[in-house]
């Protein structure tokens, strides 16, 4: 038992943590509680949607339920304390780059409104839709300031005049 909880040890230590990747305590917070709210959402939504005699909706209404499962199992596993894997889970989805929970979250939100297109899985899955977008922002990075941006440009522009410099010296 002590080789396979070494083995997970090593591999959460060589996993990169969020604030490597530039996100800071507040943003992290905001997707974490949007993704909570979208879970809320989904979930409140999806009951609604449930209450009709049309298939699609039914369906459409049953991944919005579980849509929001998995929401609350990745952005609060404090709220699902009585699954036994519900902290792996969220270890692993903390691993992830925030580009690939964006797809993901934005992939899981897109799925109902695709099955059926009524207002109850529109706005049910807006915060979740959002939670994505918000991951996907911050995958996109901070924005540079105008001065590295023009010593970027300077730096590109002698790299291309000492190019044509040296075609400019090879042709004579």
């Amino acid at each position: 038992m002590s080789g396979s909880g070494g083995a997970a040890a090593a591999s959460a230590s060589s996993a990169p943590p969020a604030q490597e990747e530039g996100m800071t305590w507040w943003y992290r917070w905001l997707c974490r509680l949007s993704g909570v709210l979208g879970a809320v959402s989904c979930a409140i939504s999806g009951l609604f949607n449930c209450i009709t005699i049309h298939p699609l909706n039914i369906a459409a209404g049953v991944w919005m339920i579980m849509n929001a499962f998995i929401l609350l199992l990745c952005e609060a596993p404090f709220c699902c304390q009585f699954i036994e894997f519900a902290n792996t889970v969220a270890e692993k989805v903390d691993r992830l780059r925030s580009w690939q929970k964006a797809v993901f979250y934005c992939g899981m939100a897109v799925v109902p409104i695709v099955i059926s297109l009524t207002l109850t899985t529109l706005l049910g899955n807006t915060i979740a839709f959002a939670t994505g977008v918000l991951y996907g922002l911050s995958a996109l990075g901070k924005k540079g300031d105008a001065i590295s941006y023009a010593r970027i440009q300077q730096q590109r522009q002698q790299v291309d005049e000492e190019k044509l410099a040296e075609t400019l010296e090879g042709e004579l």
